[in-house]
């Protein structure tokens, strides 16, 4: 059995044209990657290096192999099958580079929904909601939140009671980055479209989990004769909940409903991942209808981000989103 290695000394120009070896100028040498013993053939590469002369296409230039120093005319096959050969490299290098920078280039960037200082990406936010320095649990109440003057947090208040938030612009297909905290027994929740609910809820330690809980699919209900659920939502993968007054992280991929030509729904709205604290919760969850007293709506292809301020106590410390491209978002369907 045969096998071919190849030895390069010096600095290999691949676009530059030069001499190459003739196979008569092929040396015999030891096996690479065959059995020991093997007979092998080891190619002697010709390489530019300090000595090379300018007049290299006159007929002149270096092939080393173990040492050993060889001249020799080469004919023009030869050249022109070198040039096949680096043009073919280089092309591959350049189409390996174009099709780097285009993915760069399509990759969506983050929007910042709280950037630390205001609250200028949400539609006429109530003063309730206000930008503090830091919060942490009341020590005389654990069911509220208590603040201390500065910037970077925002919270719905001494009371915890706030008009919910609702993004000025609508988005389609988004992914959401969140990192909030809440006190003892709090409520809250992010809602897609203002009606696809990811629950935000203090779950800290408990067992048996349903859609009501933290990072669950809040069930569907009815607001008549008096509000009550019609099913348990779906509850998270597991209970990744932290102790209230811990700062927690939650990641979403929403992907909005499809519909034909006539309004007809023809692909439901998806979530494609959604981790809280790290571990994934949810996981290409497919959402049959909105969620709470709103699963009879039928959504568009592009809504508004409703955070709820109204239920309990809550503060973020980072709100941000951004829109996938439809090309990415067919792959994630």
């Amino acid at each position: 059995m045969k096998s071919i290695s190849v030895r390069c000394v010096g600095v290999v120009r691949i676009l530059r044209l030069g001499p190459v070896v003739h196979p008569d100028r092929i040396a015999e040498s030891g096996s690479i990657g065959g059995n020991p013993g093997a007979e092998s053939t080891s190619v002697a590469m010709f390489v530019e290096s300090p000595r090379d002369e300018p007049n290299a296409w006159e007929g002149k230039g270096e092939v080393r192999d173990v040492g050993r120093t060889t001249e020799g005319k080469k004919g023009w096959a030869e050249r022109i099958l070198l040039m096949h050969h680096r043009l073919a490299v280089a092309t591959w290098l350049v189409a390996v580079l174009c099709w780097t920078t285009v993915g760069r280039a399509e990759e969506p960037a983050w929007t910042e929904l709280f950037d630390g200082k205001s609250l200028d990406a949400w539609k006429n936010p109530s003063s309730s909601w206000q930008v503090v320095g830091d919060v942490a649990v009341d020590l005389e109440n654990p069911r509220l939140l208590e603040a201390k003057p500065g910037k970077g947090i925002l919270y719905n208040g001494p009371t915890g009671k706030a008009p919910n938030l609702l993004s000025k612009k609508s988005f389609g297909d988004i992914e959401i980055s969140l990192e909030f905290m809440i006190p003892n027994g709090s409520n809250s929740g992010i809602k897609f479209e203002k009606v696809y609910e990811i629950q935000i809820h203090d779950s800290w330690g408990v067992k048996e989990i349903t859609g009501k809980h933290m990072g669950g699919i809040y069930p569907r209900s009815e607001l008549l004769p008096k509000y009550h659920h019609i099913d348990k939502g779906i509850a998270p993968l597991k209970n990744a909940c932290k102790r209230p007054g811990e700062w927690q992280t939650l990641q979403a991929t929403f992907l909005t409903p499809r519909k034909d030509k006539e309004g007809k729904l023809i692909r439901p709205a998806h979530l494609v991942n959604v981790t809280l604290n790290g571990e994934v919760i949810h996981d290409d969850l497919v959402l049959k209808t909105p969620t709470g007293s709103n699963w009879r709506r039928q959504p568009g292809p592009r809504g508004q981000l409703l955070v709820q301020g109204d239920h309990g106590p809550i503060a973020f410390r980072s709100i941000r989103v951004r829109e996938l491209t439809q090309e990415v978002a067919n792959n994630e369907r």
